[in-house]
């Protein structure tokens, strides 16, 4: 298989991380005879500071000429004064706009290696395996008008919550095909006791839930998802929701594994390529250090070889290959416990490479698939 990748790499550990990534799907083309080829762009500070926009139409055109974009992170503090129009986070907001990529899928994995990571007790954590299905293109991130202004001479301010149906529609009918595969329970998240956009999106679950009798329905306000998440999370299989409540829980998901640097994440379009990244940010306080967590990252390599590229041997191996690394004591800062050696982000790049390449791993991985 041959396939063109386009690589932002961004900010920060954005770098660091998606340097990982690249070295993990190279192994993987080496080990299972395929060709990635990766194009690199720029986007976000990285892309002010050479072409003064997060987002330059080069960039966005090398997108859509690739199979799948890989993007890092953005953002940092030398950016934080600058207008809005031109902030780093701009870039991915747009990306987003131009590739079409409605809907964020975000899966959270238990570990048991990491269980002493997680701030939950092992008895409420073991077992979670749950997919966040946000809508990504709407909503108050998108909405217009959104300024300040002044009314009755004062300063105030106005975001606008826009939706049009046919854009929850095909998040929450995402959902319901995902949940299919998996254990059939649909959560979808909503404040309908307060939004008239939650009370349409509840009303469209509805509707669609019809065409699905195999797959339970639950409503649930979000923030009663925010207090089972925490208290009860194996109750979840896949949870869809609106823009902004999917950035927040997505985010509080993270804290079941014990980091934001386990959790990867894919952007869908109707069409075109996906993207694939961490959630994380862009840490510039560790930027440079060689500490960042890269498997995130890794990860989301591992979702475009499934979701892009149908490759599912191979993404099972760099599955399995990040398992049994952490099975075998590596840790970043991060996911450690007291007292727990650490090891830096080439140390667990270059652990995870070599457990994909190891021909006895491999082949119990491939004989699972026969």
């Amino acid at each position: 298989m041959k396939k063109t990748i386009a690589v932002l790499p961004g900010d920060g550990i954005g770098k660091e991380v998606t340097r990982g990534a690249v070295t993990i799907l190279q192994a993987v083309g080496e080990r299972f005879g395929h060709q990635f080829q990766f194009v690199y762009a720029s986007i976000g500070g990285e892309a002010i500071n050479s072409c003064r926009t997060p987002l330059p139409d080069e960039t966005v055109e090398i997108c859509k000429r690739s199979d799948a974009v890989l993007l890092g992170a953005v953002g940092g503090p030398e950016w934080d004064g600058l207008p809005g129009h031109l902030r780093p986070e701009r870039g991915l907001l747009k990306i987003r706009k131009e590739l079409g990529l409605y809907a964020n899928l975000r899966p959270t994995r238990y570990y048991a290696s990491l269980s002493a990571s997680s701030p939950l007790r092992p008895e409420v954590i073991e077992g979670v395996d749950l997919l966040m299905v946000r809508e990504l293109t709407g909503g108050l991130y998108f909405g217009k008008p959104s300024e300040r202004t002044t009314q009755n001479g004062e300063d105030a301010v106005v975001d606008t919550l826009f939706y049009q149906r046919k854009e929850i529609d095909r998040v929450i009918r995402l959902a319901f095909e995902l949940a299919k595969n998996r254990n059939k329970k649909v959560t979808s998240v909503d404040k309908a006791n307060v939004l008239e956009s939650s009370r349409m999106w509840r009303e469209t679950a509805e509707t669609i839930a019809k065409e699905y009798p195999e797959v339970t329905l639950e409503h649930m306000l979000v923030d009663n998802a925010a207090m089972q998440m925490i208290k009860n999370p194996r109750r979840f299989d896949v949870i869809v929701t609106e823009n902004m409540f999917g950035d927040i829980l997505s985010d509080e998901a993270s804290v079941l594994t014990g980091s934001l640097g386990m959790l990867p994440s894919a952007s869908v379009s109707q069409g075109g390529p996906y993207l694939y990244e961490p959630i994380h940010g862009s840490a510039p306080d560790i930027k440079g250090k060689n500490v960042a967590n890269p498997i995130a990252m890794i990860l989301s390599a591992a979702m475009m070889l499934r979701n892009s590229f149908g490759l599912e041997e191979e993404a099972a191996a760099v599955e399995n290959a990040v398992s049994q690394v952490l099975d075998a004591g590596y840790r970043t800062s991060d996911i450690a416990v007291a007292g727990q050696q650490t090891f830096s982000t080439e140390e667990m790049i270059e652990e995870i490479k070599a457990t994909i390449l190891d021909n006895e791993a491999i082949l119990n991985i491939m004989s699972a698939y026969a």
